[in-house]
């Protein structure tokens, strides 16, 4: 028999080792937490020219889903006030008609601006006397029939009413690809507009959350056990939201230097570059509407300015609102009397006396 196998087999326990008969101690392990669940900033509303499809109900869907230009409308302060200027000098000039008020007007404009549609519907007395049009909201209107010529009256996914046939105006802004609807000319700014909306949702929520005050604590220190990571942890997790302004106290002792670290989060990582996305969007959106910065309220950050105001007026003047007015006329075709008409525009409020866009 030999040495070793006169050796007796002894079975040793876990993590014994030979310089130390003791287990081994568990190993420190990295843990990473967050300081509350992640804030969503807001739904992404992407936009697609879908085309025209006849649905079930005999009516053809819009190509721009009308839903999305609706809630875009309020989406940033420059995209829904370009629209207004827009709507509010053309109601300035217009003249009421005993068949088309004011407030008839103004829906009718806004929805052309807005949607690219517009509708208004002849209404007859029993005595087959006109009375004044009324305005249909375009975001509820559809279009159908083998030329176009029916329309319906949808405000939900449930009631649908077939308007009279050969009683409705429809004003539409002309699209490249299909001519049952109209499509709004600020298309391509959307998506700043949209960008632009996203980072003043972040940031507002960004301040709401209290993450402005917060901070990474790094702790690489052996010192410390399981149970004293533990209590550091709830203790962070109480000072997060409201009172987030709080002491906490930390003893750790043996500790070594930069054993424990705090990093501001405002510093080293909400570096969203606000200030650049915002000027960028809203330049985006003036352009796309063609709204001079004068005539916006916009605040200049050169020394320079942006020009005269009044020059401005008479560029916009030529170069929009007359257009305007005249795809406004329009209704005085379909209507068979001048309903619609303006009156020059002017800065002093005079009837007469207009801005001539040559001087």
């Amino acid at each position: 028999m030999t040495a070793s196998a006169s050796k007796p087999r002894v079975r040793l326990p876990a993590g014994y080792s030979a310089t130390n008969s003791a287990p081994a101690a568990p190993r420190a392990r990295t843990e990473a937490f967050s300081f509350g669940d992640p804030e969503p900033v807001t739904s992404m509303r992407d936009f697609f020219y879908e085309g025209l499809w006849l649905s079930s109900d005999e009516w053809y869907e819009p190509p721009v889903p009308l839903d999305i230009l609706a809630k875009s409308y309020r989406a940033t302060a420059h995209h829904g006030s370009a629209l207004q200027v827009k709507r509010n000098i053309l109601l300035r000039t217009f003249k009421p008609h005993p068949l088309l008020g004011r407030q008839a007007f103004s829906g009718l404009a806004l929805d052309y601006l807005v949607f690219g549609n517009a509708y208004l519907e002849e209404v007859v007395g029993r005595l087959g006397r006109r009375l004044p049009f009324r305005h249909l909201r375009a975001r509820y209107v559809r279009r159908g029939g083998l030329n176009g010529e029916r329309y319906w009256w949808v405000p939900n996914f449930i009631d649908r009413t077939e308007l009279p046939m050969g009683r409705v105006l429809h004003l539409l802004e002309p699209d490249i690809d299909q001519g049952i609807y109209g499509v709004p000319d600020y298309l391509g700014s959307l998506q700043s507009a949209w960008l632009n909306e996203n980072a003043t949702l972040f940031r507002r929520r960004y301040f709401l959350n209290g993450s402005h005050a917060g901070f990474i604590m790094y702790v690489s220190d052996p010192a410390h056990d399981q149970k004293d990571i533990d209590a550091m942890r709830q203790a962070l997790k109480d000072s997060k939201g409201p009172g987030n302004f709080r002491n906490l106290f930390l003893y750790s002792p043996n500790g070594k230097k930069d054993g424990v670290q705090v990093i501001p989060v405002s510093e080293v990582a909400a570096k969203d570059d606000f200030w650049n996305i915002k000027n960028i969007t809203r330049d985006d959106q003036l352009a796309g509407h063609r709204i001079p910065p004068q005539l916006m309220g916009i605040i200049p950050q050169n020394t320079g300015g942006f020009g005269d105001v009044e020059k401005a007026a008479r560029v916009f003047v030529a170069n929009e609102l007359e257009p305007l007015q005249a795809a406004m006329r329009e209704v005085n075709e379909w209507a068979g009397e001048e309903i619609v008409s303006f009156r020059s525009y002017s800065l002093d409020g005079a009837e007469d006396a207009g801005l001539d866009p040559s001087r």
